[in-house]
């Protein structure tokens, strides 16, 4: 029996279907349709002032999507706002910076980004901020590479269920509807992960992670291999430890779930461009005080309330760190982890010693020792011997530390901030990343035990990679600028820049190159190498992808390790803290708040950010923002 006459009986068999027309008519497919809902009911919003009586004075701390949606929000609805960012631009995870390379500048970010058409809360922000379709290019596509077969190419799917799956299923070379339809009491395994609800599924399956979900499931090794895998990578988190409950809402949002399709956009221009700084443009024009490079220190509080957050340009932390004396070595730097978990540079000066902070100037992030000074691998910082930044985005030198000590101990004091200031407010909004928060709360000493202990709960997931190359040829991509990829050591999907994104393809025409991007999500512990032997095997992997980069020469490079993305590791759901903390002008924002709602990743952030802006809104009587969602729950559910 062929496939098409299998489908065909299937469909008899089941009573799904006659025929498509016929289902529909009798409103079976409509009546399982996902739909686009309101979170709480849109009329939960409808009540309230359309703006302030006055000005409350709001402070957001973490200039990311969580943030810049809540300070948006904040504006629009009176508020006034100061949004603190410790880096020296906006935008998170999607912020980036200009390197000069082969004679042009060029922009460098944190890695690839798809914009899906159910991002209704971040298209929100981007249509505040002026954001228009002319920023975006549709993807004409979602292809798969595989290690050990040839590749699979996922178009854009049906939006009507059961057609979706199906779609996906039919499209595959390696999958058969007859497997995957087999016969099983009640639904086949991974229909199942129709059946998402937040209570049901986090209390089933969050501690255990995805992989054995499919095992205990029994899903068809094919299709985890195919499907399920190279998607769930996508979380940032390795599926064998990732939350098997995460993973099925997070299926539910971008799919299983979701009334757009498997439908994404690119930015034709870099996202610094394209998006985040015209969100900077609007929200300057909404009177919203940016005070980007500025770090928040602390919160104050005052009465079981926040009373303000202390901001200084110095990098936070314990006043003096201590590190061991036999850990530096006889001459050169060496970069070393304080016991208090900063890190620090130190080397010998002659009968003394000589000590830096660790922590690169733009982000914060640790720096390595490089031959000719420091780098940082989390975005190409570089800096001399002495400290002083040389390339790349740190905009100050790294601190200098004073050295003291007897005996085995070295003890390292950092230098007192140039200059702090106290932002008093009404309302605060934490939106930091993870490693943020975490520090900010630390230093805060809120006297809140219970609260102090779930942030401090919160992790991060597994380093990753981006390595992009600038190449002396063509690339052909197929038609499809990118590629997830399955099977492969460390790269998880490959980037074609020069075939979507200015300034790259007018580089590319004129030299007769390409410029090509890997990015492993998440790199295991024991997968862990050097950045130079990371390096040199996805260089390895990318030959072994697109073939006829084999002989390509590679003009430049930029190599980038990170971690900084949110953990959704099995047990973690219910130790997270969700939006409301026990200070009633406190409300937290971030992909890593705890919240029932089907939301993941960017559109976490943004949705978090507005839930924020609205609990404020709320407080002050003033009519909230409705918030859109994919549905709560799955069809089967």
């Amino acid at each position: 029996m062929n496939r098409r006459n299998f489908i065909r009986k299937v469909f008899s068999r089941t009573g799904i279907a006659v025929g498509a027309a016929a289902a529909a008519s009798a409103g079976l497919v409509g009546y399982f349709q996902p739909r686009r809902e309101f979170y709480a009911g849109k009329e939960d919003f409808g009540e309230g002032r359309e703006s302030a009586a006055e000005p409350k004075r709001c402070v957001v701390v973490g200039g990311g999507l969580a943030g810049m949606s809540a300070a948006m929000e904040l504006a629009l609805k009176g508020m006034a706002v100061t949004l603190v960012e410790s880096s020296t631009s906006l935008g998170g995870k999607l912020t980036g910076w200009e390197i000069e390379a082969l004679g042009t500048r060029f922009p460098v970010e944190h890695g690839f980004h798809g914009f899906f058409d159910q991002y209704y809360n971040l298209n929100a922000l981007f249509r505040e901020a002026g954001v228009g379709p002319e920023a975006f290019d549709a993807s004409p596509g979602y292809p798969v590479l595989f290690s050990e077969r040839q590749r699979e190419i996922y178009g854009q799917t049906p939006k009507l269920f059961p057609f979706n799956i199906l779609s996906v299923v039919g499209q595959s070379r390696s999958l058969d509807i007859a497997s995957f339809l087999r016969e099983y009491r009640g639904l086949p395994p991974v229909m199942g992960m129709f059946a998402y609800d937040y209570d049901g599924t986090f209390g089933r399956y969050d501690d255990i992670d995805f992989m054995e979900y499919c095992r205990r499931g029994e899903i068809l090794p094919a299709f985890i291999d195919t499907v399920l895998h190279p998607f769930a990578d996508a979380t940032m988190n390795r599926m064998e430890v990732l939350s098997a409950a995460e993973a099925i809402r997070y299926f539910h949002f971008y799919f299983m779930g979701s009334p757009e399709g498997l439908s994404f956009r690119i930015t034709n221009r870099d996202c610094m461009t394209a998006v985040v700084n015209p969100i900077e443009r609007r929200l300057r024009e909404l009177g919203v005080r940016v005070l980007s490079g500025r770090r928040a220190l602390r919160l104050e509080h005052q009465g079981g309330r926040i009373s303000g957050v202390r901001v200084g340009t110095d990098a936070g932390g314990p006043e003096v760190l201590h590190v061991d004396r036999s850990a530096v070595p006889a001459s050169g730097w060496v970069a070393l982890m304080s016991r208090e978990g900063v890190p620090v540079l130190v080397c010998r000066d002659g009968n003394g010693y000589r000590a830096l902070d660790g922590r690169c100037t733009h982000m914060g992030c640790p720096v390595s020792v490089a031959e000719d000074g420091f780098f940082c691998p989390c975005h190409a910082g570089r800096f001399n011997s002495e400290g002083v930044p040389v390339g790349g985005p740190p905009p100050t030198p790294l601190g200098r530390l004073s050295v003291s000590g007897e005996g085995e101990t070295l003890a390292l004091r950092l230098p007192q901030a140039e200059s702090t200031e106290l932002l008093a407010c009404d309302y605060c909004v934490l939106a930091s990343d993870v490693r943020g928060t975490r520090e900010i709360v630390r230093r805060s000493e809120l006297r809140s035990p219970a609260f102090e202990a779930s942030v401090g709960s919160l992790g991060e997931a597994d380093p990753y990679a981006v390595y992009r190359v600038w190449l002396d040829r063509p690339v052909d991509g197929g038609g499809f600028p990118f590629y997830t990829v399955s099977g492969y050591t460390y790269t998880d999907s490959v980037s074609i820049y020069s075939a979507f994104q200015e300034p790259f393809i007018t580089w590319a025409g004129e030299h007769g190159g390409s410029v090509v991007e890997l990015h492993a999500y998440a790199i295991a512990p024991e997968d862990m190498r050097s950045d130079d032997e990371i390096r040199l095997a996805m260089l390895d992997e990318l030959h072994r992808l697109l073939p006829d980069t084999a002989g390509a020469a590679v003009l430049h490079e930029v190599f980038m390790l990170q971690s900084n993305f949110t953990r959704w590791a099995p047990g973690d759901h219910d130790k997270r803290p969700g939006p409301e903390t026990p200070f009633p002008n406190l409300f937290l924002a971030g992909d890593w708040v705890r919240v029932d709602a089907p939301v993941f990743l960017m559109e976490a952030a943004a949705f978090t950010g507005r839930m924020a802006a609205n609990a404020v809104c709320r407080n002050e009587g003033v009519r909230q923002t409705p918030l859109p969602i994919v549905p709560m729950e799955g069809i089967f559910a």
